[in-house]
């Protein structure tokens, strides 16, 4: 039997629309599960890919409790229990604390805490036979990061409730894990952060650098490698991982670096 079946399993992932949670819908539906996707942002592009994996999408602010009920309910609708659900919607925000206004640290906070708060409030309900939970933090959420500060404490904010839905629910075979990307290419929140800079193609060589197996690999992380672990950790090959935190980031966390020939 293949552990990484999810033949009859229910899924519900935030931010479908493009990077990594259109991966991860994707991916996800090739393994056989019954996809249902929310983004604020429209698919686009999405349609026909979408539509022959029938995959489900709708507008969704994570932020909204009632747009999050519509999405929950909407797949539990189908076959009356919600098996997987992927917290991926998230912001980012590159800005130094005395520059954050209010409503900058609302909106950050908002969508990456309180997104996946909400979104696990009305799942878990439907997740009486168990299921699995799965957050999209960051590398930033094992070691704060200098240049963004607020996406950092937002991020570690999701470790720590994915930790702490991990023990309150286990007693319910609920399994509650965060995978933790670095720098991802092809993403909506990467690509915006690259033109901001004003020289892409330096920026990108930089942010490849700050991570030791990226750089020796000369790219940065692709979508599918974060979807793959998304993948496993839905699947029954994980029944026994819970409360983790798996560091996607070619070994950006790990510390400082070793120093290249060329430096």
């Amino acid at each position: 039997m293949n552990a990484n079946s999810l033949s009859g399993k229910t899924a519900v992932i935030t931010g479908t629309a493009s990077g990594i949670g259109r991966a991860v819908a994707i991916m996800l539906a090739n393994n056989g599960a019954k996809v249902f996707g929310g983004d604020i942002a429209a698919a686009t592009g999405n349609n026909t890919t979408f539509a022959e994996l029938n995959i489900i999408t709708t507008n969704c602010d994570v932020t909204a409790e009632q747009d999050v009920i519509r999405l929950i309910e909407m797949a539990a609708d189908h076959s009356g229990k919600i098996d997987i659900l992927v917290n991926n919607a998230g912001v980012g925000m590159v800005k130094q604390i005395p520059d954050v206004s209010e409503e900058d640290w609302d909106f950050c906070m908002g969508v990456n805490v309180k997104g996946p708060f909400l979104c696990s409030k009305h799942a878990i309900r439907y997740m009486s036979d168990g299921g699995s939970i799965i957050n999209i933090s960051s590398n930033a959420g094992l070691l704060p990061r200098a240049h963004d500060p607020v996406y950092s404490t937002s991020k570690g904010a999701l470790i720590a409730l994915t930790r702490s839905l991990a023990l309150c629910h286990s007693p319910d075979q609920i399994r509650v894990n965060a995978v933790c990307p670095g720098p991802v290419g092809e993403t909506v929140m990467m690509d915006q952060g690259l033109q901001e800079t004003g020289d892409p193609t330096a920026a990108y060589q930089s942010t490849v650098a700050a991570s030791p197996i990226a750089r020796a690999a000369g790219r940065m992380i692709h979508v599918d490698e974060i979807a793959a672990a998304v993948l496993y950790l839905a699947g029954d090959a994980a029944l026994m991982v819970t409360g983790t935190s798996i560091a996607i980031d070619g070994g950006k966390s790990l510390g400082v670096p070793p120093v290249h020939p060329s430096d």
